[in-house]
């Protein structure tokens, strides 16, 4: 007991469970330090190279142990690696667990309240990939961020073909495909007639070359000529640093399977109906590489998934990261699929999903969307149907994303096969059945024999 002002008041205290703890405020100019509350266990430090080490030696002169920072943008990164290589024992926070701070807003007082936080265990640590994903996560994200330059680049490739009055849009489905690209160029070149131009057409295109002649009477405005020009050469360039980062996803893939002989001794038949996208790298067999990164567990055979998918989720946690989720829905939660329950007074306030993506949460909604768009029954095409009659679409993608993410964690962490009890035939198997059994039905139909077919039997 504490007796102030005639009056007697307990006094609550709190169990220190870091005794060692340091806490950092992170910017962008500088990083403010706390080993202690007083004021001369407080000291700025720059962001430059020796400030850093700088800083660790003050650390060290403490004996710090343990050191607590705010993930703030991009600039925790170098502090975070130099801290890692002296020994610390580093706790990377979301920002939002560390802003009741009461009062004015000063970084002095953020970087003692989070050391205070961090002395008291209350802060709990992000989750980090190991550095080899991390190293794979810079390619795939870059390389993502090119084909979005692309696709924004093809947009504007269109808008100056519509203020030529070339519909090239109209008459052929991707602008940025073989005849597309092949018309382009000549149109760039100075060829001005719509036979010759038609003439580009490649054998896949649906239309002839009179309908694509259509569309290609041009009004040859310089000034519009010129900026399809220079797009052009920016779709090319950026196609060319695509390829570029394909070279090095495949080699950093490669160097994490050569190195550990339990990965590389899995091998997988190739896939041969399963559907390949037009932005999916061209040099890299997925198929094989994340059976052998996953250990043997062969993820593709879920359907809706892609070859983007399963590079997102080799690139963004791997097989170490989603180990380190202790149950599926740790790892669902972590990736904001779970309701987010909110209870007061035993009365549910509310149970939405939490706000916010990261690149593999999107992944997975991309391959609910593409589940739910399937026209074969399967287990989870049922499941997405059902909570789209009772929810809608947006509720069954977020939903059928979460099962994906248990289904996944369970065949990686536990070894579960995914097994698809009524089966599941990609799109060029389909097509052949259909086939085989229209053939069948017209046999039947004519009465047709083995001498009417030209079949000979020995």
């Amino acid at each position: 007991f504490k007796k102030l002002r005639g009056m007697e008041q307990d006094v609550i205290s709190m169990e220190i469970i870091n005794p060692k703890a340091a806490g950092i405020d992170v910017g962008s100019r500088s990083h403010w330090a706390a080993v202690g509350q007083s004021e001369q266990d407080i000291k700025e430090y720059g962001v430059f190279n020796e400030d850093l080490f700088a800083l660790a030696d003050w650390f060290d002169l403490h004996g710090i142990k343990t050191i607590a920072m705010e993930s703030t943008g991009t600039y925790w990164q170098s502090l975070y690696a130099v801290l890692l290589s002296r020994g610390f024992h580093v706790i990377l926070c979301n920002g939002k667990f560390t802003k009741n701070i009461k009062g004015k807003k000063t970084d002095v007082k953020d970087c003692q309240w989070i050391q205070k936080l961090h002395s008291l265990g209350l802060l709990s640590g992000s989750f980090l990939p190991d550095g080899e994903t991390e190293q794979l996560r810079t390619y795939c994200r870059h390389r993502s961020n090119l084909i979005h330059s692309s696709a924004s680049t093809s947009k504007k490739m269109q808008k100056y073909l519509r203020l030529l009055n070339l519909r090239l849009d109209v008459v052929v489905k991707d602008v940025c495909g073989l005849t597309g690209l092949a018309i382009i160029q000549a149109i760039c070149d100075g060829e001005k007639d719509p036979q010759k131009l038609a003439s580009l057409r490649h054998g896949n295109c649906k239309r002839s070359e009179e309908e694509i002649a259509k569309a290609l009477h041009s009004n040859n405005r310089e000034d519009y000529l010129f900026a399809l020009k220079q797009e052009l050469d920016t779709y090319r360039y950026l196609q060319d640093k695509i390829a570029q980062c394909d070279l090095e996803i495949e080699r950093k893939l490669s160097e994490i399977i050569g190195r550990d002989d339990n990965k590389k001794q899995h091998y997988i038949d190739p896939k041969v109906h399963k559907r390949v996208n037009k932005n999916t790298p061209k040099n890299i067999d997925l198929n094989l590489k994340s059976y052998q990164m996953f250990e043997g567990t062969d993820l593709l055979a879920i359907e809706g998934m892609s070859y983007s998918t399963v590079l997102a989720l080799m690139s963004e946690v791997g097989i170490d990261g989603i180990k380190k989720f202790s149950t599926a829905k740790h790892f669902a939660s972590w990736l904001r699929l779970a309701p987010n329950n909110k209870v007061s007074g035993g009365k549910v306030l509310s149970s939405r999903v939490p706000k916010g993506s990261n690149r593999l949460k999107i992944a997975l909604r991309n391959a609910a969307n593409a589940i739910g768009n399937l026209k074969e029954s399967t287990p989870l095409r049922d499941f997405f149907h059902r909570i789209n009659f009772r929810k809608g679409r947006v509720s069954a993608i977020s939903a059928t994303a979460r099962k994906l993410a248990v289904i996944i964690w369970n065949m990686v962490v536990k070894g579960t096969p995914y097994i698809n009890p009524e089966g599941y035939l990609f799109l060029d198997q389909k097509r052949k059945l259909g086939l085989v059994k229209r053939i069948k039905k017209q046999i039947d139909k004519f009465a047709l024999t083995n001498e009417d077919l030209g079949i000979e039997i020995n």
